[in-house]
C-alpha cells in the first residue's frame, strides 16, 4: 500500500482527520479504552494502517507520569467571591487525593502564561483555570494537546474543548432586571466590569433580554468600570452625570454594588428608596449591608463540586460535558424592594 505521508511525520491529528473522529477518540483507541464504539474503533485502526501512524507508547507513558499537584489558577484573589470559590475548590481537590497549588493571575494574560509555563515544569496533573480576559483558544488547546487536562471555571474560552463550569449568568441578570422592571422602574442602568470575558457578555445579555421582554426601547445606560468598589463608585458618579433620573441599577457584582451604594450616600440618596439596586454573587457581607443587598446567588459549593467531578473524569481519561451550567437564584432584600 502506498502511504501519502512519511510515517514519522504522521500525527494523531492526521489519524483523527482520516477517521473522521476527534483526537480524544483516537487517544482512547490507542490506550485500549472500552469507552469507544466498535465502529469508531475500526475507523481509527483503519486510518492508522492507511497512514502508517506509529504510536510511541514509551513516550506516552513518560508523558503520563504526572505529579499529584493540581494548578488552581484564579483570576483575582482580591475578589471576595473568587477567594470563597478557591476555598471550596481546594476541599474538592483534596478529596480526590490531590494537592492544589493556588495562584492568582490578577487578570493579566501575560502573568497567566508565565504561571502556566512554570506549573508545566512541575508536571502538574491538571489545570483548573478562571481564564484571564482575552485568553486565546489556540493557546489553551495547545496546553491540552501536550497532555495537561484543563477545566475552565466561571468563564468560558469560546469554542475551546476544555470542559467549563459556569453559573447561569444570563438567567441571573435577566431575573434581577425583570424584578426591577416589574416595579415600574423603567429608568434603570447596568454598571460594572470592563473585562472582555464571557461572564460580562452573558450578564449584559441577560440585562438586555429583560429589557426586550418588557418592551423597553429607549436608550438605557451601560457604564463600564473595573469590577471593584472604586469601579462601582466611579460608575455611579458617571451614571448620575449622564442619567440623573435613574431609579434602579443592576450591578455586575456585589462588590461593584458596594461602591455604588457608597456613592449614593455621598450624594444624599437613600439606597433602596431613592434608587433600587441589585448585585451579583450574593456574598455573605451583602446580607449585613444597610440596607441588605438584593443579589443573584451563585452556589460556590455547587461550582466546586461540578469542577471536581469534571476533573475526576478527565484524569480517568473520560470526557465530561464540555459546558456545565449551574443554576442561580435571585435573593431579594431591602435594597430593591
Amino acid at each position: 500500500m502506498t502511504h501519502t505521508k512519511k510515517s514519522e511525520k504522521v500525527t494523531i491529528w492526521d489519524v483523527a482527520a482520516a477517521a473522521g473522529v476527534s483526537k480524544s477518540t483516537v487517544s482512547l483507541v490507542l490506550t485500549q479504552s472500552d469507552k469507544v464504539s466498535d465502529k469508531s474503533k475500526q475507523r481509527v485502526l483503519g486510518a492508522i494502517e492507511q497512514l502508517g501512524y506509529i504510536y510511541n507508547r514509551e513516550a506516552a507513558a513518560l508523558r503520563s507520569k504526572r505529579s499529584n499537584l493540581v494548578a488552581l489558577v484564579i483570576n483575582d484573589l482580591t475578589d471576595p467571591y473568587a477567594a470563597q470559590l478557591a476555598v471550596e475548590l481546594e476541599s474538592h481537590i483534596y478529596a480526590l487525593g490531590l494537592v492544589p497549588m493556588l495562584v492568582s493571575t490578577n487578570e493579566s494574560l501575560e502573568r497567566q502564561q508565565q504561571i502556566v509555563n512554570r506549573f508545566k515544569e512541575y508536571n502538574v496533573c491538571a489545570f483548573i483555570m478562571c481564564p484571564a480576559p482575552n485568553t486565546d483558544r489556540k493557546w489553551q488547546e495547545q496546553l491540552i494537546d501536550t497532555g495537561f487536562p484543563v477545566v475552565n471555571i466561571m468563564r468560558e474560552v469560546d469554542y475551546c474543548s476544555a470542559p467549563c463550569i459556569l453559573p447561569d449568568n444570563k438567567k441571573g441578570a435577566h431575573l434581577a432586571t425583570c424584578h426591577l422592571l416589574e416595579q415600574g422602574l423603567s429608568e434603570l442602568a447596568f454598571i460594572g466590569s470592563t473585562a472582555t470575558t464571557s461572564e460580562h457578555r452573558e450578564r449584559l445579555a441577560g440585562f438586555n433580554s429583560a429589557l426586550r421582554a418588557h418592551n423597553i426601547t429607549h436608550p438605557v445606560p451601560v457604564i463600564a468600570a473595573p469590577a471593584n468598589r472604586q469601579g462601582g463608585y466611579d460608575a455611579f458618579e458617571q451614571l448620575m452625570q449622564n442619567a440623573p433620573d435613574t431609579k434602579a441599577v443592576v450591578c455586575f457584582s456585589d462588590v461593584v454594588a458596594y461602591g455604588a451604594i457608597y456613592a449614593m450616600r455621598q450624594r444624599g440618596l437613600a439606597p433602596g428608596k431613592d434608587i433600587k439596586i441589585v448585585g451579583f454573587g450574593d456574598l455573605e457581607d451583602s446580607r449585613l449591608m444597610q440596607p441588605p443587598l438584593s443579589s443573584v446567588r451563585i452556589d460556590s459549593h455547587e461550582i466546586a463540586k461540578r469542577t471536581g467531578q469534571a476533573l475526576s473524569e478527565l484524569l480517568e481519561q473520560s470526557q465530561p460535558a464540555v459546558r456545565t451550567l449551574v443554576d442561580v437564584s435571585l435573593q431579594l432584600r431591602e435594597s430593591s424592594l
